[in-house]
């Protein structure tokens, strides 16, 4: 049995976040990666409340890619401290489980 999960982070530009989605798609770290936006952030940086615009990335991939894929992020983040963070998927369709499965090899 599988141990599918999303990532989740966020980044300023579409760009940086298409740039992740395909090289976790060309690596087959992820199935899909789904790109979403803009989204509003408020958080605290550096000790001060900030707003910003940002872009979600939501990719489909299983926990035993989860190392690589945090690398794979890490490389091509442009935040300092981007937020990744993995999320279990609990259940799911038969097909779609098998379809992720057979996309990560």
């Amino acid at each position: 049995m599988s141990d599918p999960i999303h990532i989740v982070t966020t980044t300023e530009h579409r760009s940086d976040a298409e740039r992740i989605a395909r090289v976790l798609i060309q690596r087959r770290l992820a199935a899909c990666v789904q790109i979403s936006g803009p989204i509003t952030s408020i958080y605290r940086w550096q000790g001060a409340v900030e707003t910003n615009q940002e872009w979600r990335c939501v990719a489909k991939t299983d926990r035993s890619k989860y190392q690589q894929s945090e690398q794979a992020i890490r490389e091509l983040h442009p935040y300092e401290v981007p937020e990744i963070v993995a999320l279990p998927i609990v259940a799911g369709s038969q097909a779609y489980l098998d379809w992720l499965q057979a996309s990560l090899k």
